[in-house]
Parts: structure tokens; C-alpha cells; sequence
């Protein structure tokens, strides 16, 4: 008899299976959920309510229609193949030629152009609406749930704008490209391109954070703000971008400066990459280390005041490790969401079991918390750039005090996220491992947790009006939870006796009563009362998953995640 092979589990001729073959046959797979693909990255009530309420609800059609796009299929496979295909660099062309080039997968300019067209990257700063700079984060909070590589250069393009208007003649010609909305990648001439991309190269080996002792030269040339560049950086990512801010030594002290990769007469700047990093995640992002050897460049802002004029810079890439922690945190709490609500254990689904149910409630908690700050911080930063001086003072140390503690809090939720997932979610297949290796990340970026603490007791010993503005926000909270008045209480004490020793304990009492007037203001009680029960109150354990008894986990739940509880 003859027969027709139609696939691993069919096979047409009773008489001619092969030897085992019934029992191949009925490897049936059962009990295992169905891919997460398509969903809505932008159903979220903290995340919608939040953009409302900061002033951007005028955005919300198109952060539901981006929020379609990156739960499609064909977005989340983009992101799982950037990463898959990392950066590859090419120091030379086949003929020899230096030409320091990194080449990407297809899907990172895929991820790339939707972010830049959806206005992620700096067209914020040509947006004269209320709440623009609050639609961009809430974007980010949304497109994130890609992957979270692309949205390094997006970061750094967004935040080159404020500090490149320190030098007006450049922002002139610079700053209309970089808010475009248009993704061109190349390395051509910056004024013949229709939109740019922005790097900056900080740190160095000999300093990392402590960029003071950056030895890289630069050394005036016969042109007005001109300058030559000699030196080694250690950490530079995204180095096909058009143009970077760098910090080097000039004869007046440490400055900042503008260095394109093209010069303006079509002629490759020296921007010799050296090699590129391996990386604990973030892996579809390349990060360099570019030598310069007469490299030229163009000074932004006074001779000397360097820091001082990035540090505009600084606020807005803070801001946006708050905002991907959050984003992290959401994708992986849907994941596991998703998860427990199709997989059974010991005869129910594992959400209906009481445990798993404190667990994602507890996470649940978390992520809100996380969201509802962020879009607090980005509505901040709007009013600020507005001139709204009070919004300023809270800006500048409420993004110290959420970069501090969202992203510390990013590894042990993803973490816990993954847990939820058992055996599943430690396979590369899940993803999870993927976020997982991202979460440490957030945390080191833009100053690490030190830094980031020792800052905001830099901001309280020279600017007095930030502690002003952190306890005015507070104080439209009291009364409404005695545990939340309680804890600014310590705040008020911790503060009096502060010390670098106890920054961090301090900082954190500042993240979780910050945190928690916000939910006890905006959130529904059983959200309210579980976090202030649980971080303030003291009434919880040291792992995710042990909320009180008493907590209204179907009411964290049913808000969180709709779909599953």
C-alpha cells in the first residue's frame, strides 16, 4: 500500500505506521496557554487615567492605536528578533577603509521608525500642547511592551534637546531634525537627512559616574567654537546615531560638546569604535567604546560648565528609566497575567488559586504604583519646561527619588513575574528571560543607586524649595490614610537627621510615601488601602505575595488585569 506523509503527528495507511509510532502520535498538547499575541499594550487603567489627568487625554485615540500595534504579532516578533539578530560591527569596508558602522536586524529599524513616527524620540519639544511631554511617556509606557532596547536612542534624542539649547546658533540647525518625526538611518549629512538621531558619551574607564575625571582633550582650533577631540569613551551606545553630546576636558574645565559623525562637508567625523559591548541584556542596542583622535566638535555652553549643561539631559534620560521599568514591569505582570489564567494545577486554574492570586495582586500593586509616578514625574516635567517654577523644584528631586527606587524595584518584580510562569518562564522561548536580563539595567543607567540617592540629598542641601515641593505634594494627601501620615512623619524626622550612610532607607520612605499619596488619592481603595497596609504599614513580608488577609485581592485584580481575575 502506499502511503502519504503529511506532517509529525499524521500519517495516512494504518498498515504502514511505523515501529512506536501511536505512541508519537498521541503526544497531544494540553494544558499550556495559547500565545499572548495580539492584546493591548494601552489597556491599563492607571496608565489611561494617568494620562488623563496630567493633561494629555487629548492623546489617548492614538495611545490606544499604538497600544493595538505593540501587542500585534508582528511588533512582538520584531522585538523577539532584535534581539535574536544582535548588532554586528564593521570597523572597515572590503576595501579596507575605516568605516566604523553597526549594522541591525531589520526589525530594530522597524521598532525604530514606528517609535520616531509616534513622536517617542524629541518631537515632544516642537509640540506646543499641554501634556505633550506626558503623551510621549505615556507612548513609551505603551510601545515598551516591544522591546526595550530601541528605546536608548529614542531616550537620548529627547533629552539632547534641552541642553543643545544652550547653544542657540546649534539648536537652530540641529533641533528641527532631531524633533522630526522622520527615521533615516545612515551615516550621510546631518542637513541633507530628514530627521537625526542623538548619542552622548559621558563616562570613561578611569571615572564611570564620576565624570569629573574624564581626560578626553579638547583643544580650541582657529574657528570660534571649534574644537579637536582626543580621548577614549567607555561607554557610548547607540553609535550610528547622527550626532553626540560629550563631555571633554577644554582649557576652561570640563564642557560639552557636539560631535556629528558626518561633517558638514560629507567627510566621516573620527568616531573610531573600538568594540562593542557584551552585555548582560539590552542586546539589540549596540553600546560602544569610541575613540577620538581629532575629532572635531562644536562646544555647547560656557567653557567649564559642563555638567551644568547636561544636566537638563540627565533629568529627561532619568525619567525614561523610570518610565521602562514601569513599562517592564506591566509587560511581564500581563505575561504572567495571562499565564495563570489558561494553566491548571491540582485541579484549578492557577488564578483562581489563593496564593497565586495574593502574588499577582501584590505585583499588581506594584506596577500601579510604578505607572501612576511616572506619569506624575512626566507631568512635571511638562509644567517645568512651561515655567511653572514649583513643578521644577519637584521635578528635580522626585525623578532622583523614582529613579532611585522604580527601577531597584524592576529585577525582584520581573523576577516574580517569571516564577509565575514555572519551568515556562525560564526558557528564552517565553521571553521572560529577556526582560528579566533587561530589569538590572534601569537601575545602573543614568547614575546607579547610589548616585541616584546621594543626588537627592544634594538637591535638599542646595535647592531648599525641593523639599518644600515634595511635602506640598504630600500634603494634599493628608488625612485620607492614617498609615500615610504616619510615614511622612518619619520623612519629616529622617530628614532632619540625614546622612549619606542612610541615604538610600531615606530615599525609599520618600519613594513609598510619594507612591502611596498618589494612590490614596487617584486609585480605587482596594488599591489604596493594600499599599499603604502593605508599604507603610508594615503589615507584609520581604517577597512579593504576602499581602494581608484582609486585602480586596478581586478588587486589585479586577482593576489590574480584567481579562484574567
Amino acid at each position: 500500500m502506499t502511503t502519504r506523509a503529511q506532517g509529525p503527528y499524521e500519517y495516512e495507511g494504518p498498515a504502514d505506521r511505523p515501529e512506536g509510532y501511536a505512541a508519537y502520535a498521541t503526544h497531544d498538547v494540553t494544558n499550556q496557554p495559547p500565545p499572548p499575541a495580539p492584546y493591548d499594550a494601552s489597556e491599563d487603567a492607571a496608565l489611561l487615567e494617568g494620562l488623563r489627568r496630567e493633561g494629555a487625554g487629548w492623546a489617548e485615540e492614538g495611545l490606544r492605536r499604538l497600544g493595538l500595534r505593540a501587542g500585534s504579532v508582528q511588533a512582538q516578533e520584531w522585538g523577539e528578533l532584535a534581539n535574536r539578530h544582535e548588532p554586528v560591527l564593521r570597523t572597515h569596508d572590503r576595501y579596507g577603509n575605516r568605516i566604523d558602522e553597526v549594522e541591525y536586524h531589520p526589525s530594530w529599524h522597524h521598532l525604530m521608525s514606528v517609535a520616531v513616527g509616534e513622536g517617542l524620540a524629541a518631537s515632544a519639544w516642537a509640540d506646543d500642547r499641554p501634556g505633550a511631554h506626558v503623551a510621549r511617556t505615556a507612548g513609551g509606557l505603551v510601545w515598551g511592551h516591544t522591546e526595550a532596547g530601541h528605546g536608548c536612542p529614542t531616550s537620548m534624542t529627547y533629552a539632547a534637546v534641552p541642553a543643545l539649547r544652550r547653544q542657540p546658533e546649534l539648536a537652530k540647525v540641529y533641533e528641527p531634525l532631531l524633533t522630526s518625526r522622520e527615521y533615516e538611518p545612515g551615516l550621510r549629512m546631518p542637513t541633507e537627512k530628514r530627521g537625526l538621531l542623538a548619542g552622548m558619551g559621558m563616562t570613561e574607564k578611569q571615572g564611570g559616574s564620576d565624570v569629573r575625571t574624564n581626560t578626553t582633550a579638547a583643544t580650541p582650533t582657529a574657528e570660534p567654537g571649534v574644537y579637536t577631540l582626543r580621548g577614549h569613551k567607555w561607554f557610548t551606545s547607540a553609535p550610528m546615531c547622527d550626532v553626540f553630546l560629550v563631555l571633554a576636558q577644554a582649557p576652561g574645565g570640563l564642557s560639552c560638546f557636539l560631535v556629528p559623525r558626518v561633517l558638514p562637508d560629507g567627510s566621516r567625523n573620527t568616531f573610531r569604535i573600538q568594540r562593542l559591548k557584551d552585555k548582560l541584556g539590552n542586546r539589540s542596542n549596540a553600546s560602544s567604546e569610541p575613540e577620538f583622535d581629532g575629532t572635531v566638535a562644536w562646544l555647547v555652553g560656557p567653557e567649564g560648565q559642563g555638567v551644568k549643561t547636561i544636566i537638563e539631559m540627565v533629568n529627561c534620560t532619568r525619567l525614561d528609566c523610570v518610565m521602562a521599568s514601569a513599562t517592564l514591569m506591566r509587560k511581564t505582570l500581563v505575561e504572567a497575567g495571562h499565564h495563570v489564567r489558561h494553566r491548571r494545577a491540582f485541579g484549578a486554574r492557577l488564578i483562581d488559586q489563593p496564593l497565586m492570586r495574593n502574588v499577582l495582586a501584590d505585583l499588581a500593586l506594584e506596577s500601579e504604583a510604578a505607572t501612576t509616578l511616572t506619569l506624575r514625574l512626566a507631568g512635571a516635567a511638562d509644567r517645568a519646561v512651561r515655567g511653572d517654577a514649583g513643578e521644577a523644584a519637584f521635578r528635580r528631586i522626585a525623578t532622583a527619588v523614582g529613579k532611585y527606587w522604580v527601577t531597584k524595584r524592576g529585577p525582584a518584580f520581573t523576577a516574580e513575574a517569571l516564577e509565575c510562569l514555572g519551568g515556562n518562564g525560564y526558557v528564552e522561548e517565553s521571553g521572560m528571560p529577556r526582560h528579566y536580563r533587561e530589569a538590572p539595567l534601569l537601575s545602573i543607567w543614568e547614575g546607579s543607586g547610589n548616585v541616584n540617592a546621594l543626588d537627592v540629598l544634594r538637591a535638599l542641601g542646595r535647592s531648599p524649595e525641593t523639599a518644600h515641593a515634595l511635602f506640598g505634594e504630600l500634603a494634599l494627601a493628608r488625612g485620607a490614610d492614617a498609615r500615610l501620615d504616619a510615614a511622612v512623619v518619619r520623612l519629616e524626622s529622617g530628614l532632619a537627621s540625614a546622612s549619606e550612610t542612610g541615604a538610600r532607607r531615606l530615599v525609599e520612605l520618600m519613594a513609598l510615601t510619594l507612591q502611596a499619596s498618589l494612590l490614596v488619592r487617584h486609585a480605587p481603595p482596594a488599591v489604596a488601602d493594600a499599599f499603604c497596609a502593605s508599604r507603610l504599614g508594615g503589615d507584609w513580608g520581604h517577597a512579593f505575595g504576602t499581602l494581608p488577609d484582609g486585602a480586596d485581592l478581586g478588587g486589585i485584580l479586577g482593576r489590574a488585569l480584567p481579562d484574567e481575575a
